[in-house]
């Protein structure tokens, strides 16, 4: 038997932010159980569901050295879910709140106790990993930890590392000073060939350098962040170790996203009879935000953090132009205040056309993903993205921007082939943007068959976690020989 022990600061069904909780969350359960026990570190955050909580197993506690703080409290839960044992480092003074992330400065420190606490705590459980799987810059010190402090002590001997870039542009950085004297991490590492970074200390790059395998969460994606656009000053490094990095694209939970069973839709629907299906739920949502309830009109979503990442600014410069279509546009998610209030705007201005639901609601997501026609993601970078999987999976065809995994995942329509399962464009331009905008209506209205179609191959593609998994558990074998 293989061990496997994830460390991540978030994993569904505890505690999600983004795309990184549903990959910590689906992974472990993917894998082959006969072959690998795995299990997964996270916080005991006091957000965490008390439905989840109530639960949590309490195993022991005991002191940790942690640099000039000194001795800091770790206690150690533990819970069982579907075949997986987490561990949950519990100290009220890092993990409590209403969220998970906040001051920055704090978050720093809070992630420096738990990637030395995630360590501390495997002899006392007794759990001896083959492979630690980092993820993001929150455990970005575990490989750091055992390859100084930690190494003297024969019981972390031969623990291989791999650190997981689900997001290259949050790295954990701070002042040198600051960061040396809450790890106690010798003064030596903090050099330019380690963890020091334009004159600050680096989380995440720390992880880089020391972990024996770096991945990302697409093939596109690991081929953008060795560039200098795409490689948030870290390119070098990852030109540098790129026999060391692979993309491994990550896929959805099939039994969540499944429009055939989903509870959270008003109808149910499979490839066979989509567009019945797709358009009961449309006319229910359509009642349900207020808009014109009409079947037959394409209703285009946006399902996603509104900053700049995602493409809002190429948005904000088209809006009105799209709305002289005949569309509607659903949105749902929060973010930068100015996209925030912009899309209210238009709900208030062009009520015949927008909704603007800005808050997050999963179900209410659900019902979106069963109900447009369209779903656009015009991100000016985008790691993997896990809203055009979902969305194909419910027949809404994605329209995205030639990036990251959108590019790995989406494939362009040829009309003269009969291919494709979404729509496409390269340069990050919003006039770009509109015209294949434009494009994929007049597909929608005046060859609704093709459409069909293209609905249909999305609906047939495979993007479950069984293919990644695999990939996965190929890596691992690598590493343990």
């Amino acid at each position: 038997m293989k061990n496997i022990l994830f460390v991540a600061s978030e994993c569904v069904p505890f505690i999600k932010t983004g795309g990184l909780a549903d990959v910590v969350g689906a992974l472990p359960k993917s894998l082959d159980r006969t072959e690998f026990d795995v299990r997964v570190i996270l916080p005991d955050y006091t957000c965490i569901p008390e439905k989840y909580r109530s639960q949590f197993h309490y195993i022991t506690n005991f002191y940790m050295d942690l640099g000039s703080l000194g001795n800091i409290y770790v206690g150690i839960l533990s819970f069982e879910l579907d075949g997986v044992t987490y561990y949950f480092i519990d100290n009220e003074h890092y993990f409590s709140g209403d969220k998970p992330y906040g001051d920055m400065r704090f978050d720093i420190e809070k992630f420096c106790f738990f990637s030395k606490a995630a360590l501390s705590i495997l002899p006392v459980i007794g759990f001896h990993p083959d492979i630690i799987h980092c993820h993001d810059w929150q455990a970005g010190l575990v490989p750091v930890y055992l390859h100084t402090l930690f190494k003297p002590n024969p019981f972390y001997h031969g623990i291989r590392t791999i650190i997981t870039i689900h997001n290259l542009r949050f790295q954990g950085i701070w002042d040198i000073k600051t960061i040396q004297s809450i790890t106690g991490l010798p003064l030596d590492i903090f050099t330019p060939d380690r963890l020091e970074f334009q004159k600050d200390a680096n989380m995440l790059k720390g992880g880089m350098v020391y972990a024996d395998r770096i991945t990302t969460v697409s093939g596109t994606y690991a081929g953008e962040i060795q560039m200098p656009y795409y490689g948030e000053g870290l390119d070098g490094l990852l030109r540098a170790r790129h026999d060391s990095l692979s993309g491994i694209l990550n896929g959805i939970d099939y039994d969540i996203y499944n429009p055939q069973t989903d509870p959270k839709i008003e109808k149910n629907y499979s490839v066979k009879d989509f567009r019945k299906g797709k358009a009961a739920n449309k006319t229910k949502l359509q009642e349900e935000l207020g808009l014109p309830v009409n079947p037959d009109v394409m209703m285009i979503s946006m399902i996603t953090r509104l900053t700049d990442q995602k493409g809002l600014d190429l948005v904000a410069w088209v809006m009105e132009r799209m709305l002289d279509t005949e569309i509607q546009f659903v949105v749902l998610g929060t973010g930068d205040a100015n996209y925030e209030n912009m899309f209210r705007h238009y709900e208030w201005t062009r009520k015949d056309k927008v909704s603007a639901s800005i808050y997050f609601n999963d179900e209410r997501a659900h019902k979106i993903y069963a109900s447009s026609d369209a779903v656009l993601m015009p991100s000016s970078f985008e790691p993997c993205g896990l809203t055009q999987l979902i969305a194909l999976r419910y027949g809404s065809v994605p329209i995205v921007r030639e990036t990251g995994g959108l590019r790995d995942t989406v494939e362009p329509y040829n009309r003269f082939a009969g291919t494709g399962t979404g729509f496409s464009f390269t340069n990050y331009n919003a006039d770009e943007m509109l015209n294949i905008i434009f494009y994929a209506e007049q597909v929608y209205y005046d060859n609704r068959k093709e459409w069909d179609k293209m609905v249909e191959r999305g609906m047939k593609a495979d993007f479950s976690w069984k293919n990644s998994a695999k990939e996965y558990e190929a890596l691992y074998r690598s590493l343990i020989g």
